[in-house]
């Protein structure tokens, strides 16, 4: 077994029993059976971290920027060592295949750490205004951290780092789905030395040990990535304590492709990251909005498309893609898929049920519909699945008011030939994020959206700066 401690929790520099053994499997999505159990926690394992993790705030808030930033590059280090050990967990508990999970699943634990490093050197700690005062900028205290399983190692450094840097100290709560990267990045942190008590994990689910978290008196700010609807969970306990809360939580982003674009090329791609992860990634693009001109050529490419899509085994590699990670994903997918036919969409590929060959394991069919209406279910809910909705607009201001017709504004994409265009119609979508022509954001740039996609920013200086807290000081 390439993780130790899979029933414990890591408290205070020590892997420790909990309060009471509650076991919980495992499972490898692609095979439906149990990996290991892990033990979900309780309130009085979140209460024993956080006394641990308010000791230690005491001395680690008080180091040295060069002393946090020797640390974040020991943790590289050793991350480094163990990068194959990610990859296979990864593989394994999330049903990742093998090419994906070695060439962006976890390399994103040393891009977002390089990322975050940067903003660490350039951080200002201490500035003066312009009227004099001297502004500080410390540690916030005790956060408290609520991560995903889609992208696992990914939102787990992407807060757990930023709040290494700003000198905080921290409890995690990793998805109960994908515990076994966690408990990895626990062991990295650990031969990496990371001071006792500044980074504690405990396992569980949200209802417990994130309402517990989220509630507790000795947490001054909650992160948490995930649903929108436990996002509102994580707001509504925190209020009590009016700590501050962080959230990354959904998207229903749109890819607008207008006919000046390459348009076979611009589908192509669209379709292909679409179905990334099995779709299961809060920034897909999965509203494909064409122009009415074009709109015949890009269904013709995207049945294409999808139709050569290959599903296999997470163990091979290749672009093939693999299972949903559990049984309740799969049942929620098969249901909005259905929704997608009984709303009266256009299945151009795909539908319901397992594809042939993948009676074991939770395999989806890569689905498209055609003639999407954006008020359809398909078109507003997030599926998180590879299932991909292609809706017609007729100019620039149709697309526009499409585009942004949705609770979510977490990215857009955008595809055109005409560069006034692509900066005229970037800067009217309300989104967090704008991928033109098939761009991404680099390593340190700020991840997050509008509206129900969350608040804040995760990755490099707008990441570092939710966990840290502004002082004003005068003098006479």
């Amino acid at each position: 077994m390439i993780v130790s401690h899979v029933k414990q929790f890591y408290i205070d520099g020590q892997w420790v029993d909990p309060a009471e053994p509650f076991a919980f499997p495992v499972l490898n999505p692609a095979t439906e059976e149990e990996i290991t159990q892990i033990s979900l926690g309780s309130k009085a394992d979140v209460d024993r971290a956080v006394v641990a993790a308010r000791r230690a705030f005491e001395s680690y808030s008080q180091t040295t920027r060069d002393e946090r930033i020797a640390l974040l590059e020991r943790i590289r280090a050793v991350y480094e060592a163990r990068y194959d050990d990610f990859v296979a967990v990864i593989i394994a508990e999330l049903g990742a295949p093998a090419s994906l999970s070695k060439n962006a699943q976890a390399a994103v634990g040393l891009g977002h750490l390089d990322g975050v490093l940067a903003a660490l050197k350039a951080q200002k700690f201490e500035e003066t205004s312009a009227n004099g005062d001297l502004i500080r900028r410390e540690a916030i205290g005790v956060c408290g951290l609520v991560t995903p399983w889609n992208w696992p190692i990914n939102q787990i450094v992407l807060k757990v780092l930023p709040a290494l840097a700003a000198g905080c100290t921290m409890v995690l709560k990793p998805s109960e789905l994908t515990p076994l990267d966690a408990l990895l990045y626990a062991e990295v942190l650990h031969e990496a030395g990371v001071p006792a008590g500044v980074f504690n994990l405990v396992n569980g689910d949200g209802p417990v040990v994130g309402a517990a978290m989220s509630a507790h008196p000795g947490i001054d700010l909650m992160s948490f990535t995930g649903s929108t609807r436990g996002g509102v969970a994580v707001t509504r306990d925190a209020a009590a304590t009016v700590k501050r809360v962080t959230l990354e939580l959904g998207g229903k982003s749109p890819n607008i492709i207008f006919a000046d674009a390459d348009v076979e090329q611009a589908v192509v791609r669209g379709v292909q990251h679409c179905f990334q992860n099995t779709g299961q990634s809060c920034n897909a693009p999965t509203r494909m909005l064409v122009e009415r001109s074009v709109y015949d050529k890009a269904l013709e490419v995207a049945q294409k498309t999808a139709a050569a899509q290959e599903i296999g085994d997470p163990q091979d590699p290749g672009d093939h893609i693999g299972p949903l990670v559990s049984q309740m994903q799969y049942d929620r997918v098969q249901e909005l898929i259905a929704a997608g036919v009984d709303e009266g969409a256009r299945l151009l590929v795909g539908g319901p049920g397992k594809p042939e060959g993948f009676e074991t394991g939770y395999y989806v069919r890569p689905t498209v519909f055609a003639d999407v209406s954006n008020y359809m279910r398909i078109a507003q809910d997030e599926v998180f699945g590879p299932v991909l909705t292609i809706i017609p607009f007729e100019d620039e201001a149709d697309a526009i008011a499409i585009a942004n017709a949705t609770p979510y504004g977490l990215a857009a994409y955008l595809q055109t030939g005409d560069e006034a265009r692509a900066t005229r119609v970037s800067r009217q979508l309300r989104a967090g994020m704008v991928h033109i022509n098939g761009s991404d954001i680099s390593w340190g740039s700020p991840f997050g959206g509008y509206k129900m996609s969350g608040i804040g920013r995760e990755g490099g200086a707008f990441g570092l700066e939710d966990f840290l807290e502004v002082k004003a000081i005068s003098r006479p």
